[in-house]
């Protein structure tokens, strides 16, 4: 994902308008535009700027994003061994029209797989408008956890297409979808900050350039 992308979708996880942005930044609103159409791109001072506002280095936004995943043992878990297990879930559960399981909640959706020591349970309420959360077990402790909170904004949304592009994560991003994927005419894009042991997210979906789904999630390690 090139800076012009990774500007816009932060920009957005954040709920500011170009406006916003340039106020802050003190440029004017069409030098923000320039930048997310990748016709010019900011200097290293408002590079700096645009890093601290949004707590991510310079070099995250300069750079295509080659992998945000920490891969550093902790003393509880092998953090690379959870991460192919939530991938491993992800495409035998929701994404995957499998391995629905009984409510845990009131009217809500659920989904478990399991493999060895570890055990993988997402639960979410609602339809167009949803929150939920995944979570993983190892041994029987709570390791990682996930919470996500979306919407439908527009009728010509697929979920069948959001699935699709769900189960294109991958070790590069294993936290939701991939950076960005594309298919007929649906357009999936995500962005994250942090890594595997503690992040946050926006996740959305446009139809021939109308943005009709947007995700916001944030998650980590459990200790």
């Amino acid at each position: 994902m090139i800076f012009s992308e990774k500007l816009q979708l932060i920009r957005k996880s954040k709920g500011m308008t170009q406006e916003d942005l340039a106020e802050k930044l003190a440029v004017s609103r069409q030098a923000v535009a320039k930048w997310e159409s990748g016709q010019v791109y900011p200097d290293i001072s408002n590079l700096i700027q645009i890093s601290n506002l949004f707590n991510v280095t310079v070099d995250y936004l300069v750079r295509d994003q080659e992998c945000m995943v920490s891969y550093e043992n902790t003393e509880d878990n092998d953090l690379s061994k959870l991460i192919e297990f939530r991938l491993e879930a992800n495409v035998n559960t929701y994404a995957a029209y499998m391995n629905e399981t009984d409510s845990t909640r009131i009217d809500s959706h659920d989904f478990s797989y399991s493999s060895g020591p570890y055990i993988y349970h997402d639960t979410y309420v609602g339809s167009e408008k949803f929150a939920g959360e995944e979570a993983i077990w190892v041994d029987g402790k709570i390791q990682y956890a996930m919470n996500y909170l979306g919407r439908v904004l527009n009728q010509q949304f697929s979920g069948d297409f959001l699935k699709e592009a769900l189960r294109k994560a991958d070790q590069k991003m294993p936290y939701r979808g991939p950076e960005y994927y594309q298919s007929g005419e649906y357009t999936y894009k995500c962005s994250v900050t942090g890594d595997f042991s503690w992040f946050q997210g926006y996740e959305e979906i446009y139809c021939n350039n109308v943005k009709v789904y947007e995700c916001y999630f944030h998650g980590g390690i459990i200790r």
